[in-house]
């Protein structure tokens, strides 16, 4: 017998060699039903392995990522044995668990189509009601090949070959199914309850566009039908909260091939909300003491030798361009332009803190495949700013900082839901970073300290700084579940040094400021399409690109809009305009929604003898007869008040 140590303190003794699964099972209740994986002494561990020493376990069910990821992973060779039941000279690669469910992919001869995902659905059904035993078949390489090389699986070899030097290859077996694959598994496959293939693609073999293009299968599966339903409704959604979607159908930006990927343009519309989120950030700065500048967008590569971003991020810019003897590159971002403003005078420490904004023309290389829409992009518009500090005044201009942003983000744009990562270098992989120990202990130090000391909870997270120091980064959940990083404030004593910049103390002895790298929308391209998925399109009244449009019932009612126009426009209410198309009036108000107008006001013979006005929602629907200037007023106090 041993000593079995579980995660809630108990202590189990078992007979050598019980599988965890047995263990589950003698533990009694529903865990042994809903255990997926689990973690022997921190290592995870497949379900059917067997206890060969004393130790601690930790059962993993489908509320885990690990225990999720194990689930998927199943479901995965699922879907390979039933393709390859259907279409037997299929080769398969490789089908790994990913962030939501799974993916496999095939060499195949014949092309499957997303109409034949019902007919693979049904294989794997009859897979799952057959509930294979998975078992684990620990061979040797030339075992391993001579099983791949019967069954004619080429990619399979490939991979024996890469692991040949582990001490022994794991394959798996469920049926007449065998895969090579160390990943862990379910006990059987008729613990799988509820799935749905989703999506097809192409993939390189390998990632690598030399090798052979392969057919990617994506899918997703649930311990029960409720949650696959559920889920496919998130997807539902998100379909419609699309920013790429929802740009196109509200004509903000297109893309063009002759212009490039990862280059969009801006139509009259999507200007114009851009125009005035840079405007509203702009003035949010101009208030706190910011000066704005601008700087070009290209620069030398000695610049960028001297900040440090040559050695650390030259990978993701764009390539040199020679001019005469002089070599320039697309700047990745604003910084180094920056430190040359600060550096081009005598400054005091009277001066300080000196507070640098821009609205800057950053480009940075991205793969060809990794762009979208305004999500990721290879040229953006950043919101940033440099803050040049006396060490004694790094509290207060970070906690401004901070303040700004949840201004911003809180009060103006109502998210409230806030993850605050410290963002700290990793100690074992220092090569990413400006080498300098001490001042990475100074600066993450006082990140944590200010943190503290103004009551803001916050995770640490090795590994996510920048290259140059550690920062704050504020995480928001979006609608699409995505983790959002947009506003940071980073802490900088690697530049001031780089670029030797000084000022003047009060003993009269030369001094280096500290920098405060921080960005609160970040780029606007970024945060349009967030913004756009967050509210489906319907943006607030001081955003949206057409504010209030009037629908006039008929031609008689032409004169009055025009009228009621101009008096909205000359109250203050900028982006008007008058449907004075010959067209019903249900046409009109339809056309209205569907652009996703804030607010229609409808004329007809009723508001003219009343001298009322009719005003529809796109949000809320019909609000009934209003005042004609009490409507005016209640929409300049929602701009004004960024309702």
């Amino acid at each position: 017998m041993i000593k079995v140590h579980l995660k809630n303190n108990n202590t189990k003794e078992v007979n050598l060699g019980t599988t965890l699964f047995d263990l589950a099972k003698n533990l009694g209740g529903s865990l042994y039903k809903d255990v997926c994986a689990a973690k022997v002494d921190g290592e995870l561990k497949d379900i059917k392995s067997p206890i060969e020493k004393e130790c601690s376990v930790e059962f993993l069910t489908f509320d885990s990522e690990e225990g999720r990821k194990t689930y998927w992973h199943t479901t995965a060779h699922i879907l390979a044995q039933a393709v390859c039941r259907l279409y037997p000279n299929a080769k398969y690669a490789i089908g790994p668990a990913i962030d939501e469910g799974f993916y496999y992919d095939f060499d195949m001869e014949e092309t499957i189509n997303e109409e034949d995902f019902e007919k693979i659905e049904a294989e794997m059904k009859k897979i799952i009601d057959e509930n294979f035993s998975v078992d684990i078949i620990r061979t040797t390489e030339k075992e391993a090949v001579d099983i791949m090389n019967k069954r004619n699986q080429p990619y399979k070899i490939e991979l024996i070959e890469k692991h040949k030097n582990d001490k022994s290859l794991i394959l798996r077996k469920q049926g007449e199914f065998i895969d090579l694959c160390g990943g862990s598994h379910m006990m059987s496959t008729g613990k799988i309850k509820a799935f749905k293939l989703l999506s097809r693609a192409g993939a390189y073999w390998k990632g690598d566009s030399k090798n052979k293009m392969l057919t990617r299968i994506y899918g997703i599966s649930f311990p029960k039908k409720s949650m696959l339903e559920e889920y496919l409704q998130v997807l539902q959604d998100r379909k419609l909260r699309d920013h790429r979607k929802i740009g196109k159908d509200l004509k903000l930006f297109m893309t063009h091939p002759l212009v490039g990927s990862g280059l969009p343009i801006y139509l009259p519309d999507g200007a114009t909300i851009r125009r005035n989120l840079e405007r509203y950030i702009q003035d949010k700065e101009i208030e706190l003491g910011y000066k704005h500048v601008y700087t070009p967008s290209v620069a030398t590569t000695d610049l960028y030798k001297i900040s440090g971003h040559w050695d650390h991020y030259k990978d993701d810019m764009f390539p040199v361009m020679k001019v005469d003897t002089e070599e320039f590159v697309l700047r990745p971002m604003n910084c180094p332009h920056h430190m040359l403003i600060y550096k081009s005078e005598l400054r005091s420490y009277r001066d300080l803190p000196i507070r640098i904004g821009e609205l800057a023309h950053d480009f940075r290389y991205e793969n060809s495949g990794a762009v979208c829409g305004l999500e990721r992009v290879r040229q953006m518009c950043q919101n940033d700013a440099h803050l040049f500090v006396r060490p004694e005044q790094i509290k207060e201009e970070v906690g401004n900082v901070l303040k700004l942003i949840f201004d911003v983000w809180k009060n103006d744009f109502g998210f409230d839901k806030f993850d605050i990562r410290l963002s700290l270098r990793d100690k074992e992989n220092k090569e990413k970073y400006i080498d300098n120990d001490e001042m990475w202990e100074t600066a993450e130090n006082q990140l944590r300290d200010i943190l503290q000391e103004l009551k803001i909870d916050f995770y640490e997270a090795k590994g996510e700084a920048a290259f140059y120091g550690p920062k704050i980064d504020i995480q928001i959940k979006s609608a699409l579940m995505h983790d959002v990083t947009i506003p940071t404030c980073q802490l900088d004593f690697a530049l001031p040094k780089r670029f030797d910049l000084k000022y003047v103390g009060k003993d009269g002895q030369e001094h280096m400021p500290i920098v405060i790298h921080r960005a609160v929308l970040g780029s606007s391209d970024r945060f349009i399409s967030f913004l756009l998925e967050e509210t489906k399109g319907n943006l607030p009244i001081w955003l949206a690109p057409e504010q209030v449009r009037i629908l006039p019932l008929n031609e008689s009612m032409t004169e009055f809009a025009e009228n009621l126009k101009k008096e909205m426009i000359s109250a203050g209410i900028q982006r008007v305009t008058a449907n004075l198309c010959n067209e019903k009036i249900g046409y009109k108000i339809r056309e209205a929604q569907l652009s996703k107008i804030p607010y229609m006001v409808i004329l007809g013979n009723k508001e003219l003898e009343s001298g009322k006005i009719s005003v529809r929602s796109c949000v809320k629907g019909d609000l009934g007869l209003m005042d004609k200037d009490e409507f005016i007023n209640m929409i300049l106090n929602d701009i004004k008040n960024k309702k």
